[in-house]
This record gives structure tokens, sequence and C-alpha cells, in this order.
């Protein structure tokens, strides 16, 4: 009997893009580029990709153009980063309730959505003050509004992970593990 892999390199390269979704300091960023360096896979970070396309930061766009025009392009950088070979994307907290955005990475990646609970985000997001979205009188409460609108939407995700205090290393390492079974699963339950 042949050994199945246990790790996703195992497989050869990547079979798509690997999308990270959730709320802000769920930990895509971090967790995304050691994933990615676990994987040997470019790692993107559509936040950086759209401050890059703008020619300013996230909270100056906001500022100059709104949410709703700064989703807009979001929209666009992603569909455009779906496009590139097999990588690691992590993406804004917003961008998977874009039904457009979604539609795009269920056609074309694989998306895993690392979720936290709110202590876990406030800690973490309490560290930064360039969350635009936070800017009120109750950051904390404000978080908490945002999870109950975008929890439902990200269970749509193909994986749900559980974002957890830990080292990133340690939840590369587990996002990694996890995503191996996956494929495996997948690849024996094919005809």
């Amino acid at each position: 009997m042949d050994s199945c892999p246990t790790q996703l390199e195992d497989y050869g390269s990547l079979p798509k893009t690997v999308v990270l979704i959730g709320l802000m300091g769920a930990g895509k960023t971090s967790v995304g580029k050691r994933l990615a360096e676990r994987l040997s896979v470019n790692f993107l970070d559509a936040d950086r990709e759209i401050e890059s396309a703008a020619g300013c930061s996230i909270s100056d766009f906001f500022a100059q153009f709104g949410e709703e025009e700064f989703r807009r392009g979001e929209e666009r950088v992603i569909a455009r980063l779906l496009k590139e070979p097999a990588c690691v994307l992590a993406t804004g907290g917003g961008a998977f309730m874009s039904p457009d955005t979604r539609k795009a990475i269920r056609a074309s990646a694989f998306s895993i959505w690392l979720k936290a609970d709110l202590d876990v985000l406030f800690e973490r997001i309490s560290r930064r003050s360039d969350r635009p979205l936070l800017q009120t009188e109750n950051p904390r409460q404000t978080l908490q509004r945002i999870m109950e609108q975008r929890y439902p939407v990200y269970g749509q995700a193909d994986l749900v992970i559980e974002s957890v205090r830990g080292s990133v290393d340690q939840m590369a390492e587990r996002v990694q593990q996890i995503l191996a079974e996956f494929f495996k699963t997948t690849e024996e339950a094919r005809p």
C-alpha cells in the first residue's frame, strides 16, 4: 500500500491559490507569509497591492475616497491577483463580503477563514492604529458589530481554521497540515 502524503509539498506544486480571509487581526498576513515560505510559493497581500495601485495608504484612500470606492478597487486588484500563478494570498477583512470577489475566489482558488474570537482579535489590533474602520469611540464594540455582520459570510469559505493565541509558526504549520489533509481527502474522493 502506498503511503499517503502528510505534507502539502508531497503533492508537488500548490494545486491552486490559497486565499486567507478573516477579520483584521486574524493573522492573514503574518500566517500567510510563513505558510508561503513553508510551501515555497509567493505570498501576496491584497492590501499592499491596493496601496501600490492607489499610490497611498489604505487609511488615506478611505479618508479621500470613502469605503465604497475602496471596495471597488479591492475587487479589481483581487481579480488580478487571482490570475497569478498559485500562491498564498491574504485579503483585507472586507474583501470576502463582495459577492463578485467570493465568486472569483470560488472559481480559481481555495479559501481559508482564519477565525478568531473577539478577545484575541482586539488584543492583536490594539497594537496598531491604522485600522480605518475602528476609528470610532468604542473600537471593541465596532469590532463586535463587524464580526456579527461578516462571520456568517466568512462561513462560506472552503475551510475554517481557528486562529488562536500562539506563535505564527505554529499557526502556519497547523494551516499547512489541515490543507494537506484536505487535498489528500479531495484526491482520494476523485473517481
